[in-house]
């Protein structure tokens, strides 16, 4: 597959995380995991947003389950499988995408209108995000950045401490790769807050490009790295 998708992808997923927290009060669409500190602290200090945040887990987990049910028999890394799921988070995010432009501004935290649109952006980081283990396993996850700065950090201190040679390669290749990923998630994150800060919730009108773009990718099928 096109060596930009997996960048692409991890571009997306800053994106629509920092553009869903600034947008839905404080949802992370990716990072669902995130939504445990946002909720605890929402509880502790009895302000409003809880119901997206409680549901966040569930549908995301619910979402990679059915997907994963339905795709079953579909082997890892097959160029079919991966065009389905990309085009199915591209109508995800159209959905979700339009939904904030058309009911913003959120007054309610709690509201029906918030938690229809941050579901649907969360189901559709939870297909980016079944697609990428699934169908692109070798490439650095595309939304979880914690795990891929450690292992940043493991291969600059092996590469300092005097690794040379042929046990140096693939480490370098290694640490590239997931350089490149932290770097578009970061580029991601910025954009996001740039245009929801200049545009507001017109800035989820971007997402659906990259999806767009990603489909594309995926369609020109494979290339050599």
């Amino acid at each position: 597959m096109r060596p930009a998708l997996p960048v692409l992808l991890s571009l997306t997923g800053g994106y629509v995380d920092t553009a869903g927290f600034l947008a839905l009060g404080g949802l992370f669409p990716a990072h669902v995991t995130g939504n445990f500190v946002t909720l605890g602290a929402a509880l502790t200090h009895g302000t409003s947003g809880i119901i997206a945040k409680l549901l966040a887990l569930p549908v995301f987990c619910l979402t990679i389950l059915l997907l994963r049910y339905l795709t079953h028999n579909v082997p890892p890394g097959d160029e079919k499988g991966l065009r389905i799921l990309l085009v199915i988070k591209l109508l995800f995010l159209i959905a979700g995408g339009a939904c904030a432009i058309w009911l913003a501004p959120f007054t309610n935290p709690d509201g029906l209108p918030l938690v229809a649109t941050g579901m649907l952006l969360v189901i559709a980081m939870a297909i980016q995000n079944a697609a990428h283990r699934i169908h692109l396993g070798a490439s650095p996850p595309s939304t979880l950045m914690t795990g891929t700065t450690t292992q940043i950090m493991i291969d600059l201190a092996d590469l300092a401490h005097g690794s040379a040679g042929d046990q140096a390669k693939p480490v370098k290749s290694r640490l590239s790769r997931m350089a490149v990923a932290v770097f578009a998630f970061a580029l991601g994150c910025g954009l996001a807050a740039l245009l929801y800060a200049t545009v507001g919730t017109w800035c989820f009108a971007l997402p659906p490009l990259f999806a767009l773009v990603s489909v594309c990718f995926a369609f020109a099928g494979p290339q050599a790295a």
